[in-house]
């Protein structure tokens, strides 16, 4: 069984959020004054991190699934005699 496409996704995106949340973070807020003093990089960097932390934990959790499901088959009850 291969890899599930769901953690490298969550890795990018959790990646991408952590740097755009560190960049938001630092910068000097008056930036913001053409967003309405809405800091956009620091609140999409923390979107970002939560949907790629989702994305790899249900990764994680799909592929630990798969690996039960196929240790579990034996021939006999896969209907193989």
């Amino acid at each position: 069984m291969g890899i599930d496409i769901r953690i490298p996704i969550g890795i990018l995106f959790f990646l991408i959020g952590l740097i755009l949340t560190v960049y938001g973070s630092l910068v000097d807020s008056s930036h913001f004054r053409q967003s309405l003093d809405l800091n956009i990089n620091l609140v999409w960097g923390i979107v970002l991190l939560v949907f790629g932390s989702l994305m790899f934990l249900l990764g994680r959790r799909g592929m630990r699934l798969a690996a039960q499901q196929s240790g579990s088959e034996s021939p006999k009850s896969s209907g193989l005699r």
